[in-house]
């Protein structure tokens, strides 16, 4: 099979969503991790309730995760202002990117292999995180299912990646660090990758992704120079 083109999911994938646990750990001392890990897990939390509820629930992705920080806070007992909400807000503009990735996507460049973004994030979110990476040059597509008013794994939120590169899914390789979005993905069709990176168990919903890895220096020995 040739993969004509590549979409990276961003937040977790990109992005690391657990940078914010450096400030969350200053403004709330020895609880940062804490704060990161279940401020997380709510949002996405959120993102499956709004869709399972139907468009008319809709909120975006930036809106979700405000909620999401305001309920974990108070989950674990502490006195968020809201100077600290805004200053981690903030934060999560501008995440870390993972280390590897910048020489990844300059291969994928020089390569000539279409590269793109489909996440959950809502547009503005996307905009300021790829400038603030600088990973603009990288990217010919930067694809949010706001459109869509679904979050992942909704098929309508999958179904946006081809429309966008005008493919069929099973020739885009889609590459999430989420396992649960790298069955998503694989269920509607596309050829998948799995960036482990922490060394988690696998989904057991017997799906596995097509490809497993540990960082996103896998993605290249699955592609090769694009199709003509």
């Amino acid at each position: 099979m040739t993969l004509r083109a590549v979409l990276f999911d961003a937040y977790g994938t990109l992005f690391d969503v657990h940078s914010v646990a450096l400030l969350a750990d200053q403004l709330f001392p020895g609880r940062g991790d804490a704060l990161s890990q279940a401020w997380r897990d709510k949002q996405i939390e959120y993102t499956r309730l709004v869709s399972m509820a139907g468009t008319e629930r809709y909120r975006p992705f930036w809106a979700l995760t405000r909620a999401a920080l305001q309920f974990t806070a108070a989950r674990l007992g502490l006195a968020l202002t809201p100077a600290q909400e805004d200053r981690l807000m903030n934060e999560y503009r501008h995440l870390s990117a993972f280390p590897e990735n910048r020489e990844v996507l300059a291969e994928l460049k020089r390569r000539g292999v279409p590269a793109g973004i489909l996440s959950n994030g809502d547009p503005e979110m996307l905009e300021v995180a790829v400038k603030s990476a600088g990973f603009g040059e990288f990217f010919g597509h930067v694809i949010s299912v706001h459109s869509a008013r679904r979050f992942k794994t909704d098929p309508a939120a999958y179904a946006l990646g081809p429309a966008a590169l005008d493919l069929p899914a099973r020739d885009i390789l889609f590459v999430s660090s989420n396992g649960w979005d790298a069955i998503g993905a694989t269920w509607h069709g596309y050829t998948t990758l799995w960036v482990n990176r922490s060394g988690g168990p696998l989904e057991q919903l017997d799906t596995p992704p097509t490809h497993t890895g540990r960082s996103l220096r896998d993605v290249l020995p699955l592609v090769g120079r694009a199709a003509a």
